[in-house]
């Protein structure tokens, strides 16, 4: 049996204020052209299709359209819902699906299996969804959910007590933060460094392969578990970081081999550094113009309007930083100091500037104008 593993859609996320739905959708026909020519016969969408709990109208026609025609192409599909999705809203389409398509996101399912033959007998996909311990703590009498490590300790104990009965070969499609996953790359934009409520990979023994999501980026923790990543590029933190899925075959007996797919990048990521008037004129940043730009500007100060400039030469620039090249040297001298040395009201602001603005004092434009208003200033005050 040959297995797609995919997740983290996140229909209807936006990338800095723009729509990533058009490149979305191109990204996933690609992924289901890749279903028709490696003969794919199972899908898993393993969490997070939608990016919030009430999508816009616009994301459902993309899902329904993606899940047609995966099982157009003869796959089934199994689907799991997500953190970010709502398991009622992704549960109440299930009834309407064909057959081919199975949504998962009662937490009463897990240990109740999708079960798909080949040739060799059943493959059982235990589907998981996101399993929130204060939320469902209170379906299992008995047993203590105080942790996302203990309750998915608890799903897994489900899914290995059935598969002792049934026998055969499984799968997992579970949604969650796994030990040993690489935390600065790629991350869910929630997971923040501390705190962080893993799952043991112990908690994985059992099944053939383990498809996990909720991390952005492609990750193997073992040979049979992983994470596919988004399909998307959610985050510069991401840039360079492929795009796309893990093919799965099983044999008779287990798991026999995996590899990874790319997908199509619609928009690649780049980062530029430099003078606000070196990425606005150089040539080394030709090329440019069709990426998403996170731009770094050096200069001593912030400069005016960098986004609307910058955008005029690389439309696609979605972030500005002001990220000065060098830090001004302490000399000692207290700002305090300045302002009792200044022999005028021209030198302390020249001071005050200096101050500010990690040393660098007025320009000569700035020191004229700063001229006229203080000899302005004395005209007025010698009228009186």
């Amino acid at each position: 049996m040959r297995i797609l593993h995919t997740s983290d859609w996140h229909i209807g996320r936006s990338f800095h204020g723009f729509s990533t739905l058009d490149a979305l959708s191109g990204v996933l026909e690609a992924l289901v052209a890749q279903v028709r020519e490696n003969q794919v016969d199972v899908v898993i969408v393993a969490g997070d299709v939608f990016d919030s709990a009430a999508p816009s109208a616009a994301c459902y026609p993309l899902l329904s359209q993606t899940l047609a025609a995966l099982a157009d192409e003869g796959a089934r599909v199994v689907v799991t819902s997500g953190n970010h999705d709502s398991a009622a809203r992704l549960g109440f389409q299930s009834a309407l699906l064909r057959s081919e398509i199975a949504v998962v996101t009662d937490p009463l399912s897990v240990g109740t299996p999708v079960s798909i033959d080949d040739e060799h007998g059943p493959v059982h996909f235990y589907g998981i969804p996101y399993l929130e311990p204060a939320i469902v703590r209170h379906l299992w009498e008995g047993v203590e959910l105080r942790s996302q490590a203990q309750t998915m300790q608890h799903a897994l104990d489900l899914v290995r007590s059935d598969l002792a009965r049934r026998g055969g070969r499984s799968v997992v499609a579970a949604h969650c933060f796994a030990a040993g996953v690489d935390a600065t790359p790629g991350v869910e934009r929630e997971i923040r460094q501390g705190g962080l409520d893993v799952v043991p990979l112990p908690a994985f023994d059992g099944p053939d392969y383990v498809a996990l999501g909720h991390i952005h980026g492609r990750q193997q923790l073992s040979e049979r578990v992983r994470y596919a990543g988004a399909p998307l590029h959610y985050s510069f933190s991401e840039e360079g970081k492929p795009r796309g899925s893990w093919l799965v075959d099983l044999d008779a007996t287990g798991l026999a081999s995996v590899r990874w797919i790319d997908l199509p990048v619609p928009r690649p990521l780049v980062t530029l550094r430099g003078s606000l008037d070196d990425l606005l004129v150089d040539p080394r940043f030709d090329g440019h113009d069709k990426h998403w730009v996170r731009a770094e500007y050096t200069d001593a100060t912030p400069q005016p309007d960098p986004m609307r400039r910058l955008q005029a030469r690389f439309p696609w620039c979605a972030t500005v930083v002001h990220q000065p090249a060098g830090v001004r040297a302490d000399d000692g001298v207290a700002y305090s100091a300045r302002v009792r040395a200044a022999r005028d009201d021209g030198e302390i602001i020249e001071a005050f500037l200096a101050h500010v603005r990690e040393g660098e004092g007025a320009s000569d434009a700035e020191r004229e104008l700063i001229r006229d208003v203080l000899d302005s200033r004395s005209v007025a005050e010698a009228a009186k």
